[in-house]
């Protein structure tokens, strides 16, 4: 009996489809791959994990701690580890500005006060809460510490104090650094150096804190 167009078209397609079957072979199910973290006989260095290509930075420099900034790779040892070559920086990796200290003073008193205080002595509200007080930073051992000192505690904590680098970040830091020297030349620097104009600038500042300071807040001070 003669095959008909469509017994022939249907005896066609299945002839197809069992070459294409048979050459799918398990293979292709479970291809080769490695896991991560895993050795590799491919690789010249034994690693599955490869690192990225040098010089490879992230296309969005939008974040806080990136923007109008060119250290996205991280190699300022000084200003991402607060050492060079192993020892602590003796001076800020950064220019200082009035910029600089208002920024430190504004994160300063959001991370920092609850314990170290306002003034930086460690009379933060948390102490008097029962929690261990800090020394305050007016100590001559802490006065003559290095910047670098300071922003390693902040980075990696130092005894009860835990670390702050996943909530404040490199740049922040070293601007709370900056607000606490200034914190330290508050207390130490005569009012009678002063020019007449900060004299003027800290009565004013004194004056400000005392209207607008909530109740039972520590009062300001200025040299004397």
């Amino acid at each position: 009996m003669p095959l008909t167009h469509s017994k022939r078209s249907a005896l066609v397609m299945g002839a197809i489809l069992a070459a294409g079957l048979s050459a799918c072979r398990q293979d292709m199910h479970d291809q080769p791959r490695k896991k991560p973290q895993s050795a590799s006989a491919f690789f010249a260095d034994g690693k599955t994990a490869r690192n990225f290509v040098p010089g490879t930075i992230p296309h969005d420099a939008t974040d806080d701690l990136h923007a109008n900034d060119n250290r996205w790779l991280a190699e300022d040892e000084a200003f991402y580890t607060g050492k060079l070559d192993g020892k602590l920086v003796e001076t800020f990796p950064l220019k200082v500005d009035a910029e600089l200290l208002e920024r430190g003073r504004n994160r300063f008193t959001v991370t920092c006060t609850p314990c170290h205080g306002r003034l930086g002595n460690g009379e933060g509200t948390a102490v008097a809460r029962g929690m261990k007080q800090p020394p305050s930073y007016h100590i001559e051992r802490l006065v003559k510490s290095p910047p670098g000192y300071f922003f390693d505690v902040m980075t990696n904590g130092f005894a009860s104090m835990y670390d702050v680098a996943d909530r404040v970040n490199p740049k922040d830091r070293w601007a709370i650094v900056a607000y606490i020297r200034a914190l330290q030349l508050s207390e130490t620097i005569k009012y009678d150096e002063l020019s007449a104009q900060e004299k003027q600038l800290v009565v004013e500042s004194t004056k400000k804190h005392e209207e607008t300071a909530p109740h039972g807040a520590q009062e300001a001070s200025h040299p004397k």
